[in-house]
């Protein structure tokens, strides 16, 4: 019996309360179910009774008798014992803890997917940098958690869309295309311009490819090496990213909105709304209204449409495709972007409660020998995603990255994260991985064959403790897709690894010797194989890999 099923039993249990008159409340859509810390109080635990006490108007261990009475005896529980104020310890039938083992076999990599977000269509924004240099650490940040979150929401049952948004409009762009032309010919990179190995790379490979640019006037000379530019670095960039296994379903470019006349519909929908004003020759959108601490500007007295132009366009873009969420993974200096953007949905008529979610990122080092790495050879002042990956391997960055929340400034040590220790917790759970592997492989190469699986031999305590928390992998995957926290991933493998590594010192899994092969021998590695299931599927909405070796 799985946490889910049970959960199921409870309100089962409180619905027939319900229908036979012996509680008037409505029937939670949400239990609590918990491994107790104590494994004499049972093998869960439930807090239901006292979260229907109050609408029962009945004291808590009364409801939890009621409870109790219609738990007890349903198929797979074996007793139910009300403790405390009003707690139900439950514990299953001999076997029916161990049934978990021929679910997660049958299901496979599907075992953790639920449907909490079913009918939900959700775009991931994230990394969305100015297509003018390398991808730096903030960028990879965001796009491990970014990919991650995306993979956690798809597993819940959400359909997801991954989304770049390429800013490949305005001032930046048109500097990027000066450095270059200024490097192409020879000349001195503007102070405020783009500095770094690689912008005299890809100058002098511009500039072989198109000799002509160099003979064009200068105007034109920086336009031609700013669209030639942009696309070779739009392309290391999409390269980088399918290198770090981050795939884009949609690559948004913001010239399409200009383009389209999609920010010019955009101002128009939000004036129909009554949110646009127009002061001293401007055109402003009256976002105070809705929490921001200032009016903004959407055309300027000029004529020129501003930045929050484009994205108040780009989010009303979103919403016309049919997203139902919109997620915004935006960098440490984006703080004041949340506000805005909510005020751009309530502008829009949507409640950003709803339809909105901005996560904001913090900063991240990297220290090698004691040192912080601050500078790549290639790309001036920064360290690049290919720098890093270098460094310390792509399964450790990758994980690290994601293992902490977000909004946390990070310092990684490469030497701690490239050690083949237990200290360093993404070799401690793909250790894991590659010793469950290990003991299938050893039991093939032994002769044993896969018998019948008897869930009701899985006795041993450890064992019961590896159940339940393979038990609890739907349940963490539904948290974190909820709350939008893929670390909550990270932090359960490294305590599934754990429980795995007691149970693997107390359980003798193979037979040793002259031993005869066992139905608890068929058991164990069965259990052996569903940890390995569960530890794969986990590493895997990470982004990481599962080795069978190491």
């Amino acid at each position: 019996m799985t946490p889910a099923e049970l959960t199921d039993a409870i309100r089962a249990a409180v619905r027939a309360a319900v229908d036979d008159g012996r509680l008037a409340v409505e029937v939670p859509g949400d239990v609590v179910v918990e491994r107790p810390k104590r494994k004499e109080f049972g093998d869960y635990a439930t807090n239901v009774a006292l979260q229907l006490a109050k609408a029962a108007r009945r004291p808590p261990r009364e409801v939890a008798e009621i409870i109790a009475g219609y738990l007890a005896g349903r198929a797979g529980i074996g007793s139910v014992e009300v403790a405390g104020p009003g707690f139900l310890n439950i514990r299953l039938q001999a076997g029916a803890q161990g049934e978990l083992v021929r679910t997660i076999i049958e299901q496979g990599s599907r075992y953790g997917n639920g449907d909490t977000l079913r009918g939900q269509r959700i775009n991931v924004e994230f990394v969305s940098a100015n297509p003018t240099g390398p991808l730096h650490l903030g960028h990879t940040r965001w796009a491990a958690v970014g990919d991650a979150l995306a993979r956690v929401l798809a597993a819940a049952g959400a359909e997801v869309t991954r989304e770049f948004y390429i800013n490949d409009r305005g001032s930046q762009m048109d500097k990027f295309g000066e450095s270059l032309a200024a490097a192409a010919a020879g000349e001195p990179i503007p102070d405020d311009g783009y500095h770094g190995d690689y912008i005299y790379e890809l100058a002098k490979e511009i500039a072989t490819d198109h000799p002509e640019f160099l003979t064009l006037p200068a105007d034109q000379r920086r336009v031609a090496f700013r669209e030639a530019g942009y696309e070779r670095q739009l392309a290391r960039q999409r390269r980088a990213l399918e290198n770090f296994r981050v795939h884009f379903d949609v690559w948004f470019s913001e010239r399409t909105l200009h383009d389209s006349g999609a920010v010019d519909d955009a101002i128009e929908t939000l004036r129909r709304q009554g949110h646009v004003f127009d002061h001293d020759g401007a055109t402003w959108l009256r976002t105070t209204d809705f929490g921001d601490d200032r009016d903004r500007v959407l055309i300027r007295s000029n004529g020129e449409k501003t930045y929050f132009a484009a994205d108040a366009a780009y989010y009303l873009d979103k919403r016309r495709r049919g997203f139902t969420r919109c997620i915004y993974l935006l960098g440490a200096d984006h703080h004041g972007y949340v506000a805005r953007l909510r005020a751009i949905a309530a502008c829009a008529g949507d409640d950003p409660d709803q339809t909105l979610d901005i996560l904001i990122g913090q900063l991240v080092k990297i220290v090698k020998d004691g040192a912080e790495v601050r500078l790549s050879k290639r790309a001036g002042e920064i360290v690049t995603l290919e720098d890093f990956v270098d460094l310390a391997g792509l399964d450790a960055v990758r994980y690290s990255l994601a293992r902490y929340p977000a909004d946390s400034p990070l310092v990684l040590d490469v030497d701690l994260i490239t050690r083949q220790t237990n200290d360093n917790p993404v070799f401690y759970v793909q250790y894991v991985a590659a010793r469950t592997a290990s003991v299938s492989r050893h039991a093939r190469e032994l002769g044993i064959e896969r018998g019948p699986f008897d869930p009701a031999l899985l006795t041993h305590e450890r064992e019961s403790d590896l159940l339940g928390s393979l038990g609890e992998f739907p349940r963490v995957v539904a948290t974190a897709a909820e709350l939008r926290e893929p670390h909550r991933i990270a932090r359960y493998l490294e305590e599934l690894a754990g429980v795995y590594h007691r149970f693997y010192d107390s359980c003798r899994i193979l037979p040793v010797g002259d031993e005869p092969v066992t139905p608890l021998t068929h058991a164990r590695l069965a259990l052996n194989d569903a940890t390995r299931i569960v530890i794969a599927r986990g590493l895997d909405l990470l982004g990481v890999s599962a080795p069978e070796r190491m």
